[in-house]
């Protein structure tokens, strides 16, 4: 079993493509290669960790989006995280979950709001690059979730190359 991350997924969500600059003509193309990518890295056993704004829809699109995609699914509220979504049948968080020295979130948190020691894993911000951790939305990702203990080398490589 592995464990992924991702954030910003927004199936369905119409204008983030161009809010984005997603490279995609139409939902339909922008959720099928989500879901392909997806499907692709993540195992059937496995368990993704989705830091919010899964999809926008009623409960049943929400539903058959969520059951085409491989894993069991733990997700954070995001902002655009509404109704349908909440009752959709996902493990669901509210506010932050710790994982060792990351601190999982959808809003990047402030300097103040992060413990010492601890680094933010987030999303919201889609393209934008982070100022206190790392931006895990699918726009930093190549669309695909991110294995877990691949991202934590990542973080340990640029803290070894900082000092």
């Amino acid at each position: 079993m592995k464990i992924f991350i991702t954030s910003d997924t927004h199936f369905n969500h119409k204008n983030i493509i161009k809010y984005a600059c997603r490279p995609f003509k139409t939902i339909e193309e922008m959720n099928e290669e989500i879901i392909k990518r997806w499907n692709n890295k993540v195992g059937k056993g496995d368990i993704v960790i989705h830091l919010g704004d899964f999809g926008i829809g009623s409960k049943n699109e929400i539903i058959e989006l969520k059951n085409k995609l491989n894993g069991t699914i733990i997700l954070l509220r995001g902002n655009h995280d509404h109704k349908a979504t909440r009752e959709a049948g996902f493990l669901l968080v509210k506010g932050s979950l710790e994982i060792e020295n990351l601190i999982l979130s959808h809003f990047p948190l402030s300097e103040e709001e992060i413990p010492k020691g601890f680094i933010n894993v987030h999303g919201h911000i889609h393209e934008k690059e982070s100022f206190n951790g790392v931006n895990v939305s699918i726009e930093k990702t190549k669309y695909e979730p991110l294995e877990l203990e691949k991202l934590k080398e990542s973080i340990k490589f640029k803290e070894n190359k900082l000092s």
